[in-house]
Order: structure tokens, then C-alpha cells, then sequence
């Protein structure tokens, strides 16, 4: 499969972000390290009031970060079109994610001309220790 040109670096899709979410910006909304052709990759720096009881990250908090990635690698593929929305979002939670910056990897399964489905992986310790992975679609506007 042929994967999708972004038209946007990952500047400018972290540009883009904060624009559209000032107040999350002061919250720490991810950063957006890099983007390739149908990938985004982003990190969140840990912060305490990231865990839950027992110790681990909660899972609000990685269903807001794969959400935010996959919001990434949509705008860094379609542009600043803004108004694309969650359509479906489903969460597989693998391993306690143990208290650390959180990283995550998007990819683009398929961009259509009202669809976007990506699937996002997510963790803390190493890339081969996933402690989430979500499939999540956006649709994408007429």
C-alpha cells in the first residue's frame, strides 16, 4: 500500500495543535516528535497526576493521548482542517503503563474521502512493551 504525503511537519501539525487547544497547551498537551508518510509519533511528559490508585498511568489519560495522536496524523495528512471529529475509538489496555513520559506511535490505515482509520500504540518502558493500542476512526469533513 502507497501511504498518503503528509503536507504537514511535525511543526507545524504541533503549531496547529496548540492553536486549536490553548488551554491544553498549559496542561501538557503532547508534543509531536516526528511525521512520515502515513505515521505520526508523539510524546507526553509524565505527571504525577497521570496515575491512578495502584500506581499506574490511568486510562482516561491514554485514551486522551491515542485520540490526540491519531487527531495528528490526520491533520498532518489532510491539512489544517480542524473540524474532523472522533467517530470511533477502541481501546485494548495490555500492560499497566508504569509511571514515565508516554509515547506513542499512529499509523494510517486507510484515509478515504469521509474516513480516516488509524491504529495508535502506546507506552511508557519500550516500544516492544505496549501498555495500550487503540484502533480510531475520524471522520473526515464533506
Amino acid at each position: 500500500m502507497v501511504k498518503p504525503t503528509p503536507k504537514l511537519d511535525a511543526a507545524g501539525v504541533d503549531t496547529l495543535l496548540r492553536r486549536a487547544f490553548p488551554q491544553a497547551s498549559e496542561h501538557g498537551l503532547p508534543h509531536v516528535l516526528a511525521v512520515e508518510p502515513g505515521r505520526v509519533r508523539l510524546a507526553s511528559t509524565y505527571r504525577p497526576d497521570m496515575l491512578r490508585p495502584g500506581g499506574v498511568i490511568a486510562g482516561p489519560t491514554l485514551m486522551s493521548l491515542a485520540d490526540t495522536a491519531a487527531y495528528a496524523l490526520v491533520l498532518a495528512h489532510i491539512g489544517d482542517q480542524l473540524m474532523v471529529v472522533t467517530s470511533q475509538l477502541n481501546m485494548s489496555f495490555l500492560r499497566g503503563a508504569r509511571p514515565g513520559d508516554l509515547q506513542a506511535e499512529a499509523e494510517l490505515l486507510r484515509l478515504g474521502r469521509r474516513l480516516a482509520v488509524c491504529d495508535v500504540r502506546i507506552w511508557t518502558e519500550s516500544a516492544d512493551r505496549l501498555a495500550a493500542q487503540a484502533n480510531v476512526t475520524y471522520a473526515l469533513p464533506a
